[in-house]
């Protein structure tokens, strides 16, 4: 639906080689190591949205009205992060501009890129 109003460009970062039963620290590990990629692609002026549980529902009125208002703002260069299996690293969170939730529910990444999309 959004195709003829802007450009939307899909950029993946690999997960993290992760091993089974990983321990707390292993996972912050693999989240930092995740959060890195993640925040290397994102440019200094962009508009960092970022999945959560924890973010704002929205409807997608709400969601639209939301980045109208950054867009009259000036805002023009929104970037959407999904993340890993383990969730965002803290520095990714902190350099998110609006926390958004689909659900309390957590999903498969491919899956909320689709429904994002959407």
């Amino acid at each position: 639906r959004l195709g003829p109003y802007t450009k939307i460009d899909i950029i993946e970062v690999p997960d993290e080689k992760a091993p089974e039963n990983m321990s707390d620290k292993e996972i912050e590990q693999v989240k930092e190591k995740e959060g890195q990629r993640i925040l290397a692609k994102i440019k200094p002026q962009s508009t960092v949205i970022t999945l959560e549980i924890q973010g704002k529902m929205l409807s997608s009125e709400g969601l639209a009205q939301e980045l109208n208002q950054r867009m009259t703002q000036g805002q023009s260069d929104f970037v959407f992060v999904i993340g890993g299996s383990n969730g965002l690293h803290k520095d990714v969170l902190q350099r998110s501009n609006y926390a958004l939730s689909f659900s309390k529910m957590t999903f498969p990444h491919q899956m909320m890129r689709v429904v994002l999309i959407e």
